[in-house]
């Protein structure tokens, strides 16, 4: 705790000073409550003090009453702007509002003042990598939270305009793909897994839907063309999945994403089949699907054909 600089009225001087140094004794045992009741007297009698109100700022943060701190500090940088201390009473205040940035300006300016502290520069260190954490964190929640599968499925459309001329057929297994796939990496997000499910896109006009639903265990793949659906999705994580000599990294199917954790999405239509690897990786904390790779179905296909493969217009 720092000694009050001579400054005060002498009448005074002599109580006032007895007043912070009582203050002090009590800061050191860790009753801030007192501490700070003790330089509030002091203050009363020498209120233009710096010292005084950076050993109460001091004390208000340990109580956790950020407001009143952050107060005094700016107080004690009015009263002496060229003191080290009160940059650096206001950066701890900063820094416990989670104010990283403005944490991290006041203590470039406290070691402006002061260049030689170490204690600065350890706070400047630790504020820079918490800035940088906390940035991090709030685009990996961006992007958590902000799931756009449709920008990375520009090939599938081009590919089912080209097989589907009708513009309402392409674009409901389109849109189909697109929800079937954001869904997934959605749950996976909340859960950190998927279960195995097989998706339909079932014809409004020929599905028996009391009979068919639009979801089912994997189980009942072969479902697709009985209950007359324009397109599936296959949905399976990668933990289930058995590739013995792609896990190995043998051959011309070795397996080429590491080992990230993720899941599959396999894609079905008469006419068309694709399959897509999502890979998920844990960053802050929190799961994250990364941008889905397309794969090599002759290679890794997960089930058969769904769909007994036809022409379009046959």
């Amino acid at each position: 705790m720092e000694e009050a600089e001579g400054k005060g009225r002498a009448t005074s001087e002599s109580e006032q000073v007895s007043l912070k140094d009582k203050g002090n004794e009590f800061f050191k045992a860790g009753n801030y409550l007192k501490a700070a009741a003790l330089y509030t007297q002091a203050i009363k009698q020498d209120p233009s003090n710096p010292t005084i109100y950076s050993n109460r700022a001091a004390a208000f943060l340990h109580l956790v009453k950020l407001t009143k701190a952050l107060a005094d500090a700016e107080t004690t940088i009015a009263l002496n702007p060229n003191w080290e201390k009160g940059h650096f009473r206001k950066g701890c205040v900063l820094e416990a509002m989670e104010r990283y940035d403005d944490s991290l300006a006041a203590f470039q300016i406290a070691l402006q003042h002061n260049p030689q502290s170490s204690e600065v520069s350890r706070k400047i260190k630790k504020l820079t990598q918490l800035a940088r954490d906390k940035k991090r964190a709030q685009e990996v929640e961006n992007m958590r939270s902000n799931v756009d599968m449709a920008k990375h499925l520009e090939t599938l459309k081009s590919e089912l305009t080209e097989k589907y001329g009708d513009e309402e057929c392409w674009k409901s297994m389109f849109s189909f793909t697109v929800e079937t796939m954001e869904t997934a990496i959605k749950t996976w997000h909340d859960t950190s897994k998927v279960d195995a499910r097989v998706y339909f896109l079932l014809d409004k006009e020929k599905t028996q839907t009391d009979k068919y639903a639009p979801v089912v265990n994997i189980d009942k793949w072969q479902y697709a063309e009985e209950s007359f659906s324009k397109a599936a999705c296959l949905v399976a994580p990668k933990s289930i999945i058995s590739y013995p000599q792609v896990w190995k990294g043998q051959g011309s199917r070795k397996w080429k994403h590491g080992q990230s954790d993720g899941f599959f999405v396999q894609f079905e239509s008469p006419s068309l089949q694709k399959l897509w690897f999502v890979p998920s990786s844990t960053e802050k904390g929190q799961s994250l699907c990364r941008d889905p790779e397309i794969l090599d179905i002759g290679a890794h296909e997960l089930l058969p054909r769904l769909f007994k493969q036809k022409l379009p217009n046959s």
